[in-house]
C-alpha cells in the first residue's frame, strides 16, 4: 500500500503506528488461542490427600513418607512422618513419578517384575514396587501421590487412603 504524495510526515508516522497497532492485536489473538486449559494437583488438594494418607499410616502405627507430584511430575508437597528412615524421600517420590509417567501405579513394574521382567529396570525412572497412584481427572492423569516407609502393600494402602481423599476418580 503506497501512502498519498499529500500526507504530512507526521500523518504517515501515525498510519504506520496504527497498522502496526492493529496487525500486533491479530498477532495476539492468534497466540492466545493456542492455549490449552488443562486440570493439575493444586496445594490444597495435595495437603488433603497426605492428611488422609497419614491419618491411614498413624491409625496402623506406620511411619511413612508421602509425595505427592504434579501433572509435570515436579514435587508439590513432601510429608516425612517421624522415625521414617531416610530412604523413603528418595522412594516414595520415585513410586509417585512412576505412577505419572506410566500412567498405572507402580505395582504394575513390580507385577511385571516378579514375573521374570527384570529388564524393565533397566528403563529410565522406574521404581517398580508397589505404593505410586496416578490422580485422574477427566480420564486424564494430573499427579500422583507415592508412599513408602512399610510394606509394599502398607505404602500403597496409605496411597490409596489419599487417593480416596478426592471423592469419586
Amino acid at each position: 500500500m503506497t501512502m498519498p504524495k499529500m500526507m504530512s510526515p507526521k500523518m504517515k508516522m501515525l498510519l504506520t503506528f496504527a497498522i502496526a497497532i492493529s496487525l500486533f492485536g491479530v498477532g495476539v489473538r492468534n497466540a492466545s488461542a493456542q492455549f490449552v486449559e488443562k486440570k493439575t494437583v493444586s496445594l490444597v488438594t495435595a495437603k488433603k490427600m497426605a492428611a488422609a494418607a497419614e491419618a491411614e499410616a498413624t491409625k496402623n502405627n506406620w511411619s511413612m513418607v508421602i509425595s505427592v507430584l504434579d501433572d509435570g511430575g515436579n514435587l508439590l508437597l513432601l510429608e516425612r512422618m517421624d522415625g521414617t528412615q531416610l530412604g523413603s524421600i528418595e522412594v516414595s517420590q520415585g513410586k509417585a513419578r512412576t505412577a505419572l509417567q506410566f500412567k498405572r501405579p507402580s505395582k504394575a513394574f513390580q507385577d511385571l517384575i516378579d514375573k521374570d521382567q527384570q529388564h524393565l529396570i533397566t528403563l529410565g525412572h522406574i521404581t517398580g514396587v508397589q505404593g505410586g497412584l496416578p490422580i485422574m481427572a477427566e480420564g486424564k492423569v494430573v499427579g500422583s501421590i507415592g508412599v513408602s516407609g512399610g510394606t509394599s502393600a502398607q505404602d500403597e494402602q496409605c496411597a490409596q487412603a489419599g487417593l480416596n481423599a478426592l471423592g469419586a476418580q
